[in-house]
C-alpha cells in the first residue's frame, strides 16, 4: 500500500469518526420527538452542501416537492438524484454522505428517524380488518422496520371501520377536513395541510371520511 493511499484511508477514517449526526442541522425543523421517532421538516437549499454526516438512526424520507440534489457518499463520487412528490425512501443507519440542493424549488421532505426501540407486536383480536392493506392504498416500501403506504381519501366515501395494529406517522399533501369516527361513537375533525406530519398510536378502531377539500397522505407504519 502506497503512502498516498494510506494517507487517503486515514483521512477518510477520520472524517467518518468525526462526522456529525444527520440531525439537528441548518434547514431542518423538528416536528415530533417521542419514544419511537423523531420527525423533521427538511429543506436542501440550492448550492449549500451539508457537512459530511452520519445517520444515527434508520430513516424514512417522504418528499413534498419534485426536486434534485447531489449526494457525495464517503466512498464515492458526487451523484445526482431526482425526487418526486410523495416518493418514499429508506436510509439505513450508519450511512455517511454530503447532500447539496441543485434545483428550484429546492428539495423539501419530511424525514422520519426510527429510534432503536423494540415494541412487542400487538395481539390482534379485533372483529374489524387491519388498517392496511386497504382498497386504494399503494404500498411504497416494506422492510423489517416499516411499511409505507400512499393513500387518497375520496370525499363523502367513508373508509371501512378498521383497527390499527401499528403506530403510524402520517404525512399530508393537501388541505382538507377529515372526520374520524371511533367505534365508541366519539368523533374528531382533523384539519390537514400540505407538509403536516402527525403521529398516531396503535390500538385504535375507527372509520374516516373526507368532509372538505382533499386529503392525500403517505402513511409510515412502524414495526
Amino acid at each position: 500500500m502506497t503512502k498516498a493511499v494510506l494517507a487517503s484511508l486515514l483521512l477518510l477514517s477520520g472524517m467518518l469518526q468525526e462526522a456529525p449526526s444527520a440531525f439537528p442541522r441548518p434547514g431542518a425543523r423538528q416536528l415530533i420527538d417521542n419514544e419511537r421517532v423523531v420527525v423533521w421538516d427538511v429543506a436542501w437549499e440550492k448550492g449549500k452542501p451539508t457537512p459530511m454526516f452520519q445517520s444515527t438512526f434508520d430513516m424514512v424520507t417522504v418528499d413534498l416537492e419534485n426536486s434534485n440534489i447531489r449526494v457525495t457518499r464517503a466512498k464515492g463520487k458526487p451523484k445526482p438524484f431526482t425526487f418526486k412528490v410523495a416518493q418514499a425512501a429508506f436510509i439505513p443507519k450508519g450511512s455517511s454522505q454530503i447532500e447539496e440542493g441543485t434545483s428550484d424549488p429546492p428539495r423539501h421532505a419530511i424525514v422520519v428517524e426510527l429510534k432503536d426501540v423494540v415494541v412487542q407486536p400487538l395481539e390482534y383480536n379485533s372483529a374489524f380488518p387491519d388498517a392496511f392493506p386497504r382498497e386504494g392504498a399503494i404500498k411504497l416500501l416494506n422492510n423489517k422496520r416499516v411499511t409505507v403506504w400512499d393513500y387518497t381519501w375520496t370525499k363523502g366515501v367513508p373508509t371501512p371501520m378498521h383497527f390499527h395494529t401499528k403506530d403510524v406517522v402520517v404525512i399530508y399533501f393537501s388541505s382538507g377536513e377529515v372526520r374520524s369516527s371511533a367505534i365508541d361513537g366519539s368523533i374528531t375533525i382533523n384539519k390537514v395541510e400540505p407538509g403536516q406530519a402527525k403521529f398516531n398510536a396503535r390500538n385504535r378502531t375507527h372509520t374516516e371520511e373526507l368532509l372538505k377539500g382533499a386529503s392525500r397522505a403517505v402513511i409510515v407504519e412502524l414495526k
